[in-house]
């Protein structure tokens, strides 16, 4: 039985990694619910992996927006038995692992009550949401046959390069046509 108390109790929710470029913007986006607490380390310490265990664990909900490698570290911090906190990874590291709920509420109704019911959850990132936000509710009403091979030419910004990216590119000595992070062979998204 839930007590009352704990019933109205704002949730804690720790951003990881809320000093990079996503961090800012969703501590922004929570800042004024009044239903949440943002919990923050002191910044001097917001790296430091003792100090990151225990706000991974002292919170309900962590949004990890980090790096891959660093976000499959932090989801190694979550203590054996605790099964409250909700973990949402930003990064590509669970984008596609089928122990994690993939973070499209839209995509259907039994996407939806499987994240109403999940403590793990991957950001779909703005490719596949742009795409199957298009392409699925015309497959649902079978304008599109299943199956059927669809292919998206996209173009995107440096945002999602991070802070140093973004220093380069609104700069005064960058060249206006580069590229970055991609390669044929090695590009990170390919499997999806």
């Amino acid at each position: 039985r839930i007590s009352s108390t704990a019933l109205f109790a704002k949730k804690k929710v720790f951003i990881d990694g809320e000093a990079g470029t996503t961090g800012l913007q969703v501590r922004e986006r929570l800042a004024d619910r009044e239903d949440l607490e943002i919990i923050s380390p002191p910044s001097e310490l917001r790296k430091d992996e003792e100090t990151r265990k225990k706000y991974i664990n002292e919170a309900d909900a962590v949004i990890l927006c980090l790096p891959d490698a660093a976000s499959i570290e932090a989801v190694s911090f979550v203590e054996e038995g605790n099964d409250r906190t909700v973990l949402i990874d930003a990064s590509t590291a669970y984008r596609v692992d089928d122990d994690w709920t993939y973070g499209f509420p839209e995509l259907s109704s039994e996407q939806s009550k499987a994240l109403s019911k999940s403590r793990r959850i991957s950001n779909p990132g703005c490719y596949p949401t742009g795409f199957i936000a298009l392409t699925r509710p015309l497959v649902d009403a079978g304008i599109i046959p299943v199956g059927t091979p669809l292919t998206c030419n996209a173009i995107s910004g440096y945002s999602g390069g991070g802070k140093a990216l973004m220093e380069i590119f609104e700069g005064d000595d960058h060249e206006p046509w580069g590229a970055y992070g991609y390669g044929l062979v090695s590009f990170r998204f390919l499997e999806k």
